[in-house]
């Protein structure tokens, strides 16, 4: 077979579905490459992971029998078949990658945020999923994609093979800071972490327990490395918003406004995460009255 695949959201990150697909079917003799609509081809796989709002499909194919689409920009129906799903990633596919290791752990929150669809697409419950030797392959970096490690039941031997494999870690899409305990964090601070992620998305929870049980426990000094993503235009106002990237900057952590639906954001939504996100400006200007010009 002759098969295509296409990366619609076309963005600075490896597809992870696209490396897997490729690797299965080189592994089962077949031809596969990035498509070209100049070729005809068997089969071609569409990959999408974020919806219109930041990821329009306008790819016309007509030169293949058949077309596969798969990803959240979709819809939260459909997976990989397991074949497909625990094979290692191959980075010839992008190779620009290929320093860093990507993958997952487990997968599964049991938080059900109305705002993310991982509850719903992978299940209420965090579950181990792959050991880490299952897409890591010596790499001096891995970035983990997990929505919730803390919340698995098998997170503590999961964070022990981080901390084996003597590999810098970024936990990209956050920890559960709400989980941290003095067990957990004996074992986190032996793993060589390049970036901690937490989120502090809810205005009415008061989480400032937590982060300062965590900044107790940690090893973690340089709070450039200690990140909280910030949402904001999910039902705050920016009062709380503002409330929540001064009180985590007093605490010593390095705060990050995420904007949900961006279109229809309001201006000074826009302008708090030009602050925020501009970290030259942000630990210049301590102000945001001062730098929302």
């Amino acid at each position: 077979m002759k098969i295509g695949l296409i990366d619609v959201d076309s963005h600075n990150w490896p597809n992870l579905c696209l490396m897997k697909l490729f690797a299965y079917h080189k592994a089962q003799g077949n031809q596969v490459a990035w498509w070209n609509p100049a070729e005809h081809y068997d089969l071609v796989y569409k990959s999408r992971v974020f919806d219109d709002t930041y990821s329009k499909d306008n790819i016309i194919v007509t030169n293949t029998d058949r077309v596969i689409k798969g990803g959240t920009g979709y819809g939260i129906s459909g997976n990989l078949p397991d074949a497909v799903e625990h094979i290692c990633p191959d980075y010839t596919l992008s190779p620009q990658f290929s320093d860093i290791a990507y993958g997952f752990l487990t997968r599964g929150c049991p938080r059900r945020c109305k705002f993310c669809l991982v509850s719903e697409k992978e299940g209420q419950r965090s579950i181990q999923t792959a050991d880490l030797s299952e897409f890591w392959r010596g790499q001096k970096e891995i970035k983990l994609m997990d929505a919730n490690l803390l919340a698995c039941p098998d997170h503590e031997k999961l964070i022990l093979q981080l901390a084996e494999s003597r590999a810098w870690v970024d936990f990209s899409q956050g920890l559960d800071v709400r989980l941290i305990t003095s067990e957990n964090m004996k074992l986190l601070n032996k793993v060589k972490t390049k970036t901690v992620h937490f989120a502090w998305d809810n205005p009415d929870e008061d989480l400032t327990g937590y982060f300062q049980k965590f900044l107790e426990l940690t090893n973690i000094r340089n709070i450039r490395r200690r990140r909280v993503y910030v949402l904001t235009n999910f039902g705050s106002t920016h009062e709380q918003d503002l409330y929540r990237v001064e009180t985590l900057r007093g605490m010593g952590f390095d705060p990050f406004v995420m904007v949900y639906d961006r279109p229809t954001a309001p201006a000074i939504t826009r302008q708090l995460q030009r602050w925020v996100n501009n970290k030259r400006i942000f630990y210049t200007v301590k102000d945001f009255a001062d730098g929302d010009s």
